[in-house]
């Protein structure tokens, strides 16, 4: 697999952001890596740099390679509305996304493990694909046979409320209601700066 396996704290400390949750690293050393640490003389980013820095933050945040989000971007150009806003939605809409937004899974990856694993279902269907974009009125919940893993029970236990879903714990399922607003979703990615690195 060609996802980043590397340290996610290192990661963190580039962008400045717990982008991978949180950090205990990251909160000790809240710099840039480097071998002169908090003291070395950084230079002005260019306005490329910023823009690609925004674009691989967005990237290590959902968990997407390069050939997906650019794929993505098209698709996104492509669609009515503002290209940026279009592709952030389309990362909110990835099931394995949905899955970490529900509070199935701790993290995004574990939520991509739980998919290709088989543990989810849409729609009462077994879906083993981590990018299907989820549509309005899809219900996602946990597998019968999976219901009771100790992480899924955990994880649970400490999961958000997000206005675009809801939650069944009875039935342990969750249904995607609507495509989220830009205000309505977290994260801190500017993502005019994407649109304007993929125009050039």
């Amino acid at each position: 697999m060609a996802r980043y396996t590397g340290p996610k704290s290192r990661i963190a400390r580039k962008f400045g952001q717990p982008i991978f949750g949180d950090d205990k690293s990251f909160e000790r050393k809240k710099y840039p890596p480097g071998q002169h640490g908090p003291n070395r003389r950084r230079g002005k980013k260019s306005e490329y740099a910023v823009q690609l820095m925004e674009k691989q933050k967005a990237k290590y945040t959902y968990g997407i390679l390069e050939r997906q989000f650019s794929n993505m971007y098209k698709a996104a150009t492509r669609s009515t509305g503002v290209t940026g806003e279009v592709l952030l939605q389309m990362c909110e809409r990835r099931l394995d996304n949905v899955v970490y937004r529900l509070g199935i899974a701790p993290s995004r990856p574990a939520a991509r493990q739980f998919v290709t694993h088989k543990h989810i279902t849409v729609n009462g269907e077994i879906l083993n694909i981590p990018s299907y974009q989820v549509k309005e009125g899809d219900v996602i919940a946990i597998r019968e046979k999976s219901k009771s893993l100790t992480v899924i029970e955990e994880s649970l236990l400490n999961r958000n409320e997000y206005e675009w879903l809801t939650w069944n714990e009875a039935t342990r399922e969750g249904t995607f209601q609507a495509i989220p607003e830009r205000i309505q979703i977290p994260e801190d990615i500017k993502e005019q700066l994407i649109v304007e690195l993929y125009s050039k």
